[in-house]
């Protein structure tokens, strides 16, 4: 397994990938027109090559034997309305294709991110999770997350997902 930092050459990529990922994770939390609405707004080259332009936004890339499993993003410096630390930064995506799950490999990605946040002198890390996603809720509280909040996750102009706000003080 290895983690590299992506660059903005690896955009079409890091789309092609979000897109696989999310279906995968969320393709059933919605109609099939908003989810592939949704995918396609947001996992496409040109707004992937965009968010690099933001210094504060870093995405990561995991590798198995030289194939893409995952990737991650995070965004140092983004204050959430449920969290009275200052210097904090949102864990903004995770995702490591199904055919990854169950070798330790997003447990390996969360703990670099959490590094890194460190590294940055952030005071902890944050992210949202959909309130179905009862695996990955898990999977974070675990890692000592705790739920601080609710956020709704707007997929569609007519439809949004109910999500957790969990935090994870360093």
């Amino acid at each position: 397994m290895t983690i590299t930092k992506a660059k903005p050459e690896h955009s079409k990529l890091i789309a092609t990938l979000g897109k696989q990922t999310f279906f995968e994770s969320h393709g059933h939390s919605a109609s099939k027109k908003d989810v592939a609405n949704f995918i396609s707004k947001t996992y496409n080259e040109a707004t992937v090559l965009k968010e690099f332009e933001n210094k504060n936004s870093l995405y990561h890339l995991l590798y198995v034997d030289q194939t893409l499993a995952g990737f991650s993003k995070i965004q140092l410096q983004t204050p959430n309305i449920n969290i009275s630390d200052q210097n904090i930064t949102k864990l903004d995506r995770i995702y490591l294709l199904e055919a990854f799950h169950g070798k330790q490999l997003g447990a390996r990605l969360l703990d670099f991110n959490i590094k890194l946040s460190k590294q940055n002198n952030q005071n902890g890390l944050w992210l949202v999770v959909w309130v179905d996603n009862h695996k990955a809720i898990n999977f974070y509280k675990k890692k000592g997350f705790e739920i601080v909040g609710v956020y709704d996750f707007k997929i569609s102009e007519t439809h949004s997902n109910p999500n957790h706000v969990m935090f994870l003080k360093h």
